[in-house]
């Protein structure tokens, strides 16, 4: 009788004992069982189901926030209470943003906060109006207050998938995440790019406030420090001598030709006064000029190189003076460099002005070298201050200016 090939293997396979998995047979043992998602699926599946408390404790707090504030306004407190609930508001979206960049992979960047100047120059009215009218506090209000409905939606869909619907579980998952990540990305992002450059201006004027102010306190210093006390001895000098000039001739000469010494060096001290405020040679004969000037008063030999086609602004002109002023009294005093150099020049939009020096290195911002202070400076005009200065040297700062064309003299 004839049997098929199939037959002759099934009868072999029953008298040889051999199970039906086939690890007696010869062939490969069956893999063991595993889940078939990745981590990338299991965290946005771990995000879903965490949407439901971190919506319930956002809602509440949002809620709360509102009704007190709104409810009190009409008293001392309400307005100052919901201002704070706002700060608070944003705190919320902060950790939103970090739970989205753990679980989503959805990267978004931080708004800019509160202006610098609204909290130190401003006073409590100013602050209070700024956060009652911050964008990003009421967009991560909105943001929490819609939440809960999302949440108590993913939270339920995820565990009755775990039961019902395991094998689309990952694609359910895949589209309820990126529907969270577009509503992350629209009330979790920062501001439109208008707003965020004038947060950015409201900050830079703080910077120039205070240097203002800092300017005018150190001429003011400098006059009653150095002119003015010199004035007044030249005054007290020349009474003196006009009270001897009859009864004693040689005395009040003396005396006139003292007062006439302090004369000159009050001259003296009033023109390097003037110089710190605005060299004349600069406003005459531009940066090639001035920046020489200031460089044959440095202790280190120093080589100046200016090409440029034009002259810049007179604003941009005086900063780029300023700042190679600045560093090379840096390395007079902190480089101990036997040369230095100061190149300026221009590349498309931007006046560029770079000092190098051969000195030990080791200059950092936060140093007390005066380094932050000038790169807030020339931030708050576009520009840009760049530090390469290795332990050793040799140190080069690079400084960035927009170029903005000379207006016509007058």
């Amino acid at each position: 009788m004839t049997r098929t090939l199939r037959d002759q293997q099934r009868y072999e396979t029953n008298h040889r004992g051999g199970a039906a998995d086939g690890t007696e047979t010869g062939q490969a043992p069956l893999p063991a069982a595993r889940f078939a998602y990745g981590a990338h699926t299991w965290k946005e599946i771990a995000h879903l189901l965490a949407n439901l408390p971190m919506a319930l404790l956002g809602f509440v707090y949002v809620v709360v926030m509102v009704v007190l504030g709104i409810g009190l306004s009409v008293t001392v407190v309400g307005l100052p209470l919901l201002a704070v609930g706002l700060i608070g508001a944003r705190q919320f979206g902060k950790v939103e943003r970090a739970r989205a960049r753990a679980l989503l992979g959805l990267r978004i960047e931080e708004p800019t906060p509160i202006p610098v100047s609204v909290r130190k120059h401003g006073g409590f009215f100013p602050w209070l109006w700024a956060s009652l009218k911050d964008p990003v506090a009421w967009r991560n209000v909105l943001y929490e207050f819609i939440r809960l409905p999302w949440g108590v939606l993913t939270f339920t869909v995820m565990v009755v998938g775990v039961f019902v619907a395991w094998p689309l579980l990952g694609f359910i998952a895949r589209g309820l995440a990126n529907a969270d990540r577009m509503m992350a990305r629209g009330l979790l992002s920062p501001s439109d790019e208008l707003e965020r450059r004038i947060a950015e201006l409201e900050s830079d004027r703080g910077v120039v406030v205070d240097t203002a102010a800092a300017d005018l306190r150190r001429i003011e210093r400098d006059l009653h420090d150095g002119a003015q006390a010199r004035l007044v001895a030249l005054a007290m000098g020349l009474g003196l001598a006009k009270e001897k000039l009859l009864e004693d001739p040689d005395a009040a000469a003396l005396m006139v030709d003292e007062a006439h010494g302090e004369a000159k060096l009050a001259l003296q001290e009033l023109r390097e006064l003037a110089r710190g405020i605005h060299p004349a040679v600069l406003t005459d004969r531009g940066l090639d000029a001035a920046l020489s000037s200031v460089a044959s008063r440095c202790t280190v030999p120093v080589k100046v190189a200016v090409d440029l086609p034009a002259r810049p602004a007179p604003a941009i002109e005086g900063i780029a003076y300023f700042t190679v002023s600045e560093l090379l009294q840096n390395i007079s005093k902190h480089s101990r460099a036997r040369a230095a150099s100061v190149d300026v020049w221009r590349s498309a939009d931007r006046l560029l002005v770079q000092v190098q020096d051969d000195g030990v290195g080791g200059a950092r911002f936060d140093a007390g070298t005066g380094m932050a202070g000038l790169a807030e400076r020339l931030g708050a005009v576009d520009g840009l201050l760049v530090l390469e200065s290795p332990v050793g040297g040799p140190t080069v700062v690079t400084a960035e200016l927009p170029w903005r064309d000379r207006g016509p003299t007058t």
